[in-house]
């Protein structure tokens, strides 16, 4: 909290004459100046650890803080003052914290410095200024903005910290390069929540051609926001935030940067912001509540990750796979593309021939190429940029700078054309050179299909009437085969392996490439001939997965793409074999974690936090942003997978039911599932609807939290599972006992977990209408509001009294438990 002073000045009456009494008035005058600017600090003024500094109206605080989880360092940075959980936006000694409270803040001639009141005195942060300043000050601004100027200069700052952003971007910023100053203003993102030093990612606008932001994983490109095409960033999604924020992107000969302001009067807060993971999200605060809303997230989809596809290569996340070339291009190295390997890229089928002989081809609705490669010109139409490119041999492709007004502005690239996604209605028109002799093959594509459209009906009805006969034929062969059926002709189109190369990869199912083994069969890990590795799903025979549920699971994830979901990458149908090819996560899967006592010692508080949000993020996409509503029917520990940095995926969607945008939830005599993870009106009744999957998800945060399975939990209190056992000392106000040792050596803030609990509670309650969205679970998973108070959850089981052998009873059946049904006193 912000230091007030009081000042008591003894005065003697003696001492009140001539010159005296205008020495007094003068130091007093003094003194109220002094502590009258509570924004400000000047050359005369240190700020140590304790006390703050706040900007006029209220807006921002800085002083010296402790990260959640790292108590023992303390940085000097600026947070939001009237938010409840203080959110950090600047940090200045990110990489030399002070071990203890002797931190100060002073201002010099040559800026703001940050050192120790021990004896040594050693500056830890500098400001650095180039230009010594006469009466020096600082002053934290309400737009965030901590400034150095002259005092006599207010509007001229010598240094701002809006020059040197950390991992938030406030409005008013301008993020970007400026050639005259010098000054290069982009994010560094922490390495981790409760660590400020710089992490593995970085966002910066490019300077190479045609600027454009980039964000990069050390020295890796991971992600590319496309040229600003006049109103957005080429392949962003055409949504209506003119209401909300309004962004722009100035480029000029000297400078570009990205700015953006918040148009919503009641809600004037906003910030983009960067996670240690490298995600990106634009954040606006909710006035009333005084918390955080995720309005716009970034890197959604794996077609988002840069130049997936490859040279010439184009990403479509509605298809699978998601990776195809352009037309009059072929894969580079198909034996590659064939393994779902697609970096190699693709290569023209004919080579240019250059001068008048070639031409272009339209793209329509693509995010456009990667322009650090480019030569722009604001000013040209599109038929002088047509030409400009025509005259150049190196000239691969051309399009409008500026989609504004039909198109202006002149945009060249030369040599391949990298991380390109497409086709839809977000994009923007590329124009493709291509030689004489493939544009021959294009005019002659397009009288083909104008002559097919035109065939006489008669010959229409001929081939639908063949087709069907076809059709029958191959159903009636398929059934009498075992129920094989081909992935090819359905709405979905995904690489077919052949069993040589899964036995190949696999070194023929040898048990030393065993993954897992479970009813449905065995996992094992792959690698293909170009050195990827994948993770092969062999269907055993007697499966309870059975045929329908293996295509099921194909056509179900093939169309998926999401960050917490496992990436399909193929499959196999020969000689009676189901295989399904994964991508490898090398971390396998949760329960491998949380149920060991060793292997749990790894998985503390953060990341079982990361654990527990990644989850419901692809579970909301399932339910809310893919295009079809699909409800998993089996989430548990077992099939989340965790990649390398232990980030979560859902996967095994072998019972998952798609549902349209306005289909209701439905029922089935065939009950499929685990127990333990199944809901109430599920078990009992049949009756699935994305209610099942949240309590299910619900049961997986309680086992996450407790490090102990539902079924076949033992307490010497009582015959509670899991979930009872959680609800009972819910009830109590015990939820110490519920957490898992790990959690509690490794947080500083009980409530936080105690939080989380109670969403799992809520996720698990009886009644499906009493359970919560997975949008609301979100919300209230990242936000700090009210929550709801729990009823009573469902199976909330009581089991019959066992034998106390020490271990835990085997899994039971149905029968040998009851639903107990008292309320909490």
């Amino acid at each position: 909290m912000h230091t007030k002073h009081k000042i008591y000045i003894r005065i003697s009456k003696a001492s009140m004459e001539g010159t005296d009494i205008i020495l007094f008035c003068s130091c007093l005058l003094s003194v109220l100046v002094l502590y009258s600017a509570e924004d400000t600090i000047s050359a005369n003024q240190t700020i140590s650890d304790g006390q703050t500094i706040v900007s006029a109206h209220g807006e921002f605080e800085m002083g010296f803080f402790s990260p959640k989880g790292n108590p023992q360092n303390r940085y000097f940075g600026i947070w939001y003052k009237k938010i409840s959980n203080g959110t950090v936006i600047w940090v200045a000694n990110r990489e030399t914290p002070i071990a203890n409270t002797s931190g100060i803040i002073k201002v010099s001639s040559i800026g703001i410095v940050v050192s120790t009141n021990q004896s040594t005195n050693i500056p830890i942060w500098s400001s650095n200024s180039l230009r010594s300043v006469k009466n020096p000050v600082a002053q934290l601004l309400d737009s965030g903005n901590l400034v150095f100027r002259d005092e006599n200069e207010k509007q001229y700052f010598v240094w701002q910290s809006f020059d040197h952003p950390v991992d938030t971007f406030l409005p008013g910023m301008k993020f970007g390069y400026d050639l005259v100053t010098g000054i290069d203003r982009y994010l560094l993102p922490w390495k981790s929540d409760d660590d400020p030093a710089p992490g593995n990612y970085t966002c910066r606008v490019d300077r190479n051609g045609f600027p454009q932001i980039f964000f990069w994983n050390n020295s890796v490109p991971w992600y590319r926001s496309g040229p600003w095409v006049g109103s957005r960033f080429s392949g962003n999604p055409v949504q209506n935030y003119g209401e909300i924020y309004r962004e722009r992107f100035v480029v000029s000969e000297t400078m570009a940067y990205y700015v953006f302001e918040v148009l919503i009067t009641e809600s004037p807060i906003a910030r983009l912001a960067l996670t240690p993971s490298g995600a990106s999200s634009l954040y606006i605060l909710n006035t009333e509540k005084h918390n955080w809303t995720q309005y716009r997230i970034f890197q959604v989809t794996d077609c988002d990750r840069y130049g997936i596809c490859g040279t010439n290569g184009v990403c479509d996340v509605n298809k699978s796979p998601s990776c195809e070339c352009m037309d009059g291009f072929d894969p580079k190295i198909p034996e590659d593309w064939a393994e779902a390997d697609w970096s190699s890229g693709c290569s023209r089928k004919v080579q240019l021939e250059c001068g008048n002989r070639d031409g272009f081809v339209k793209y329509t609705g693509v995010k456009l190429p990667d322009t650090r490669w480019s030569w722009y010109n604001m000013s040209m139409s599109l038929v002088e940029c047509k030409d400009r490119c025509m005259k150049d041999c190196n000239c691969t492709a051309y399009s409008n700078l500026d989609i504004r007004n039909g198109g202006s502005g002149c945009l060249l690239w030369f040599g391949g054309l990298n991380d390109m996604q497409g086709y839809s209605e977000d994009g923007q028109d590329l124009y493709v050179r291509m030689a004489a002799s493939e544009l021959k093959k294009n005019r002659k594509l397009r009288v083909k299909r104008l002559q097919i459209v035109l065939v006489p009906l008669l010959v229409i009805l001929m081939v639908v009437i063949s087709l069907s006969l076809l059709y029958a034929y191959k159903t009636k062969r398929l059934k009498k085969a075992g129920k094989q059926k081909t992935l090819r002709g359905q709405d979905f189109d995904l690489p077919l392996f052949s069993l040589m190369q899964i036995a190949k990869a696999t070194d023929n199912f040898s048990n030393d490439r065993q993954l897992g083994k479970g009813g449905f069969g065995t996992v094992y890990k792959g690698i293909l001939g170009g050195g990827r590795e994948i993770a092969v799903k062999r269907l055993s025979k007697d499966s309870r997965q059975g045929v329908d549920e293996f295509m099921n699971e194909v056509s179900s994830i093939a169309k998926l793409q999401h960050r917490n979901l496992a990436m399909l990458l193929g499959c196999c149908i020969q000689e009676g074999e189901r295989l399904l090819i994964y991508e490898y996560l090398p971390n396998k899967s949760l329960d491998y974690y949380i149920f060991d006592k060793n292997m749990s010692q790894s998985l503390n508080w953060p990341k079982r936090y990361n654990i527990i949000v990644g989850i419901a993020r692809g579970l909301l996409y399932l339910h809310q942003d893919s295009r079809l509503k699909i409800i998993h029917r089996d989430l548990k520990a077992s099939n989340i997978l965790l990649d390398h940095d232990m980030n979560p995926k859902i996967s095994d969607f072998g019972l998952a039911r798609t549902f349209g945008e306005s289909e209701t939830p439905a029922s089935t005599t065939r009950v499929v599932g685990t127990h333990g993870y199944m809901s109430p009106e599920y078990a009992f009744d049949g009756l699935f609807s994305v209610k099942s999957d949240v309590y299910s998800f619900g049961v997986s945060l309680l086992e996450v939290i407790a490090g102990k399975r539902n079924r076949g939990f033992v307490h010497p209190d009582h015959h509670l599972n899991l979930i009872g056992h959680v609800w009972k000392r819910y009830t109590e106000s015990n939820l110490l006992e519920v957490i898992d040792s790990v959690i509690l050596e490794s947080i500083s803030n009980q409530h936080e977990v105690f939080r989380v609990i109670q969403i799992g509670l809520l996720c698990v309650q009886e009644y499906p209408e009493d359970r919560p969205n997975m949008s609301s679970t979100m919300m209230m998973l990242t936000r700090d509001d009210a929550l709801p108070i729990p009823k009573q959850p469902g199976f909330f089981l009581e089991r019959k009294n066992y034998p106390e052998t020490g271990s835990s009873p085997k899994a039971s059946t149905m029968n040998t438990i009851s639903v107990s049904s008292f309320a909490p006193r």
